[in-house]
């Protein structure tokens, strides 16, 4: 079948209860995938270099050329280039195939494939490198000036000596020049020159996270060809400290981060890595209070990191998630001796001139940061990161608990006690692995992560950090400071249950730069380990949620960008929001006894529309930093009760049921703050579709998405009534995936129909061709929604790339 760019080859296929990805790749099949194309070669590219960009393909990527090898790369995140010079038949057709697989070689859920961008470069012999030909730095900032130090590597892939002249021009965010420089250089045949040019921009805009500005360094190469070789680079000029006592400053201001660790996946998409998705992505957790995210486990795309630019999110990119030892049977660690090294080359050089980026993590609780020995792996990567970039910082998410795991002795004498020691790795070893112990029991954690033990085995490896990163380990904040006063901290993975206490700590301690919970977008894979657990489910007792689970559940965004309760209570942590808000537990599961685990919460939902009859009992929950929260139900007082009495920032009630309106209202001091209201739907369903734009160009990347939910012609939220929604795309594009936020569903997301999940779905639709896109989405009982795109021609795209529009996939 013909297929488009960027594509995933198993968020299409059926999932399985006896997969073998399990419960960690969300019951997803493995397989082969075999992807074709030809080329078109004319003989006027004799004398041009001719490559190919992947940014990503997973995994194990094998690339041929009309059936002879020519390259290889195992790492299913590492961006790489291929030359093709040499392998093609000039004036004739090329057949170019990729293969690629996926085994049991994952914790969450991959996909596989092209799932990202593919670049067919076409220039002349002497030419800008590809991957991070051009480099720059702003060494030097003040009010008055900033120095741009930028750094261009010409490749001479040709047979004779060139001299080119290049031109590097920086302009302003408003498009003037402010600068320019020009420098000649002569490349040898098979060789590289390398041009460092300095020049200074007066009066600099500078980049942060609330006025994002852009610079673009134009660099032109003339004297190699009729038409120059133009390259357009964007970058930010901003100065990063960092110290103990001011923690991380910015331009600075000191910046505490409310982080956000995301996974690769786009929800519905599956791990297709959409532009216009990853943009939406950043946009909404930035909505949502967030200002920094963490890519977890992997470096970050390369849309991701250019949506986190223009838009002023900070960025926390990490290399792997294991080194030498494993963590499934079949992962990266088999490679990783061999490659490690071109791999942190490759994440560099897309990272380098992203001013969102500020922070490396060279792993994600990796067991050898526990082994003197073993741990020298980390000294290797932070070397080598600091040799290819000495403009960031350097972390490493380290779980105390994983770094001495394999110590089971010591394990059980540093637990609460030797029974519940023996009993709890018992209990990982059968289900849920290191996860279900680490979310078992606070003290167990704590204890040990708090212990002798962990501080002796990782002290070599917090040492070779600028920033030590700690996943779960927020108990050695303040012995970290006690014990290494010029030591800086980061909370790289923290449980959601805990961001009240946890934001304290970052707000009460300069040396704590930031909180990054786990997770900040719900994401394929780890199924159900944020779930609650009710009594009398068949999986009750087990870490992970049972086939059909299919998201993590432990996100305060679902997979379709709806903030869950949980995002709104952070956000009154935060300091960021002054109404109340108010959320509703789930009336069906009254009564029912449930158990929360680290990364759970409550089923709670803002709403007041249900289908339960008048007077049954309801729980509900009130977010406010307030002193009290009165509750008003049709007008009258039902309630009246102060906050925090359970739970900083939350006030409790159980009232009965009643239709109509229903108000919380915040006092402060006996003086009225902030109010939000509830109001029971009524009356006939409607469909309410909203595009999230009305135009869209025809470009890689593209895609509309269309928010679609239930509600009534007041448009309070139907949320009680959910049923299939059916979406038709006709005219100028198709529909790319329909789903809902729901974390245990049978359905897919390459059907025409999917139910609506608390009366709540989104459609991505992609633009194929100029023109109109018309769209209609309709559902039982309710009214149909029409909306109209308009698909206009891409003006922005450069000269210089040239890329294939279709593939065809054939699993092999």
């Amino acid at each position: 079948m013909s297929i488009r760019l960027p594509h995933d080859a198993i968020i299409g296929l059926e999932r399985r209860a006896d997969a073998p990805s399990g419960a960690g790749g969300a019951f997803f099949p493995d397989g082969a995938f075999e992807y074709l194309t030809t080329l078109d070669v004319p003989l006027g590219w004799a004398d041009k270099h001719v490559a190919l960009e992947f940014e990503g393909v997973y995994r194990d990527a094998m690339v041929y050329v009309n059936g002879a090898f020519i390259a290889q790369r195992p790492n299913g995140y590492a961006a790489f280039v291929v030359p093709l010079d040499g392998f093609l038949e000039y004036g004739a057709e090329n057949t170019i195939r990729v293969d690629a697989r996926t085994h049991a070689d994952s914790r969450w859920y991959t996909g596989a494939g092209l799932y990202r961008e593919v670049h067919l470069w076409v220039t002349e012999r002497v030419h800008v490198a590809e991957h991070g030909g051009v480099r720059i730095t702003t060494p030097d900032v003040d009010e008055d000036r900033a120095v741009v130090a930028v750094t261009t590597r010409l490749d001479n892939t040709g047979t004779l000596t060139r001299t080119a002249t290049v031109i590097t021009e920086i302009l302003a965010p408003n498009g003037d020049v402010v600068a320019a420089e020009r420098s000649p250089v002569t490349t040898l045949p098979q060789s590289t020159g390398v041009i460092r040019q300095r020049m200074y921009v007066p009066h600099p805009r500078l980049w942060n996270v609330d006025t994002p500005a852009l610079y673009v360094a134009r660099t032109t190469v003339e004297g190699i060809s009729y038409d120059p070789e133009v390259r357009h680079t964007s970058f930010g000029i901003r100065k990063l400290q960092l110290d103990p006592q001011n923690g991380l400053r910015i331009n600075g201001d000191s910046v505490k981060l409310r982080g956000a660790c995301i996974h690769h996946d786009n929800g519905i998409l599956g791990a297709a890595t959409f532009a216009d998705a990853e943009e939406r992505r950043i946009k909404l957790l930035k909505e949502a209070g967030f200002n920094a995210i963490r890519s977890s486990h992997n470096p970050i795309s390369v849309a991701m990191l250019e949506a986190c630019d223009r838009l002023g999110m900070l960025v926390m990119d990490e290399t792997f998630d294991m080194w030498a030892d494993s963590k499934s049977p079949f992962d990266y660690s088999l490679a990783f001796p061999e490659w490690w090294e071109r791999d942190v080359e490759a994440m560099v050089a897309v990272d380098f001139n992203h001013p969102s980026v500020i922070i490396y993590s060279i792993g994600n609780e990796i067991p050898e940061t526990g082994h003197a020995v073993a741990s020298q792996w980390g000294r290797k990567l932070t070397e080598k990161i600091r040799e290819l970039d000495d403009t960031r910082f350097i972390t490493n998410g380290i779980n105390g608990f994983v770094s001495v795991l394999r110590d089971v002795p010591a394990l059980t004498e540093a637990a609460t006690s030797e029974a519940a020691a023996a009993s709890s790795l018992e209990a990982a070893a059968a289900d849920g692995g290191v996860n279900a112990l680490m979310g078992s029991d606070d003290d167990f954690m704590d204890q040990l992560v708090g212990s002798p033990l962990v501080t002796a085995a990782t002290a070599e490896s917090f040492a070779l950090l600028d920033i030590v990163g700690l996943n779960y380990g927020d108990v050695r904040y303040q012995m970290e400071r006690d014990a290494h006063p010029n030591r800086i901290v980061v909370g790289t993975e923290t449980f959601p249950s805990r961001i009240d206490r946890n934001w304290k700590l970052v707000t009460e301690h300069p040396h704590v730069i930031g909180d990054f919970t786990w997770s900040g977008w719900d994401y394929l894979g780890e199924v159900g380990v944020g779930r609650v657990k009710y009594a009398g489910d068949a999986d009750e007792d087990s870490f992970d949620g049972a086939f059909p689970w299919l998201t993590s559940w432990s996100a305060d965004l679902d997979i379709t960008g709806h903030r869950r309760p949980m995002s709104y209570y952070r956000e009154t942590v935060f300091g960021l929001r002054t109404d109340p808000y108010i959320a509703v537990r789930r009336p069906a599961n009254h009564g029912r006894a449930f158990t929360l685990g680290q990364w759970s919460w409550t089923d709670a939902v803002s709403s007041w529309s249900w289908k339960a009859p008048t007077g049954s009992p309801m729980i509900l929950e009130v977010y406010s930093d307030a002193d009290e929260i009165e509750l008003q139900l049709n007008d009258h007082v039902v309630a009246r009760t102060p906050v925090g009495t359970r739970r900083a920032l939350v006030a409790d009630f159980e009232i009965p049921y009643e239709p109509g309106t229903l108000t919380a209202v915040a006092f402060q001091g006996g003086i009225e703050v902030g109010r939000s209201v509830l109001r029971t739907a009524s009356g006939p369903t409607l469909i309410d579709a909203r595009a999230d734009k009305a135009t869209t160009p025809l470009r890689d990347g593209a895609l509309v998405f269309v928010a679609i939910e239930l509600r009534d012609a007041d448009g309070n939220l139907v949320n009680d009534a959910d049923r299939p929604v059916s979406v038709t795309v006709t005219g100028a594009g198709s529909l790319a995936a329909l789903g809902s936020g729901r974390p245990r569903t049978f359905e897919r997301f390459d059907q025409h129909t999917h139910s609506s999940y608390d009366g709540r779905l989104l459609a991505a639709i992609r633009p194929d061709s100029i023109g109109i896109i018309n769209i209609t989405v309709d559902a039982t009982d309710a009214t149909t929604s029409a909306i109209q795109i308009d698909v206009l021609p891409d003006n922005g795209a450069l000269p210089i790339t040239v890329r294939p529009d279709s593939l065809e996939s054939i699993p092999a």
